[in-house]
């Protein structure tokens, strides 16, 4: 289980969690979980493009993800957010069913792409990967602080002069560029549930950022370890495994969530000291 493939499966397993729990936190409290979505899933228009001609799945990708990202970015400035992503996902998709319609032997490449092949992961694939997820982190790490307060508290943030506008692009390009690297491995879908599960179950745990980003990374890990471990045992699709855990984290913290909220009401009330 720990040698030849099988060792770079839970290497690029192990990036694409730790990539995933840091750029989900900031789409959960952004509230942009319908990009994280339709970022991964349009850009494989694009790869059904540059397989089309001749060219490499990844340039596809990136080009495929910045679009969205910048589309959804310039236009979400105009109209409702959700309707530009659903529109801009729609056109991507649309464009990604012409691409393969053309091609009679692009099925599979296809299907790698939105489920991933996480067990076939080369070694020339690792550096790579986790050169990409090093520049999208220190991207993030850059501007954590005005990142955040724009994400948390935009109106503030706008009092001091931190552009909103310019953090939310800067944010969904990073998303495009995580997008570009890991959808190969991990497959499109699975990257959306490694950012959301994992992000949304460490809000429910921590309050603070810091303890709240690193939580969501230790709950991607453990999400995609133990997915490699009963796939590979049972032979049953690994996002199955992903899927259902890390619904069972986010399952987890709302119920913590409703507990913790409700606890102080339960607690006896002081009697009131007689007056005398």
């Amino acid at each position: 289980m720990f040698t030849g493939l099988m060792l770079n499966t839970w290497i690029a397993a192990s990036i694409v969690a730790v990539i995933a729990g840091v750029t989900g936190f900031f789409a959960v409290i952004r509230g942009q979980t319908f990009a994280a979505h339709a970022i991964p899933n349009g850009a494989f228009a694009g790869a059904a493009g540059a397989g089309l001609l001749g060219l490499n799945v990844i340039w596809g990708l990136a080009a495929f993800a910045i679009a969205g990202a910048l589309s959804i970015g310039a236009l979400g400035r105009r109209a409702r957010q959700d309707v530009v992503t659903a529109l801009i996902l729609v056109l991507m998709l649309a464009l990604g069913a012409l691409f393969v319609s053309f091609s009679t032997e692009y099925a599979e490449v296809t299907y790698s792409l939105l489920f991933g092949e996480v067990f076939g992961v080369n070694q020339n694939v690792l550096a790579p990967i986790a050169g990409l997820g090093i520049v999208a982190i220190g991207l993030i790490a850059v501007m954590y602080r005005p990142l955040l307060l724009a994400s948390a508290l935009p109106e503030i943030a706008d009092a001091h002069g931190v552009s909103t506008r310019r953090m939310e692009l800067c944010y969904l390009l990073v998303m495009a560029l995580a997008a570009s690297m890991t959808v190969p491995v991990v497959g499109a879908l699975l990257m959306f549930a490694l950012m959301i599960g994992p992000a949304a179950a460490a809000r429910s745990f921590a309050k603070r950022p810091g303890p709240a980003i690193a939580l969501a990374v230790s709950i991607a890990l453990v999400t995609v370890w133990i997915a490699i471990i009963a796939s590979y045992h049972t032979n049953w699709p690994l996002g199955f495994y992903v899927g259902v855990i890390a619904a069972g984290f986010f399952l987890a913290g709302s119920g913590w969530t409703a507990v913790r909220r409700r606890w102080p009401a339960r607690q006896p009330t002081p009697a009131l000291a007689p007056v005398l």
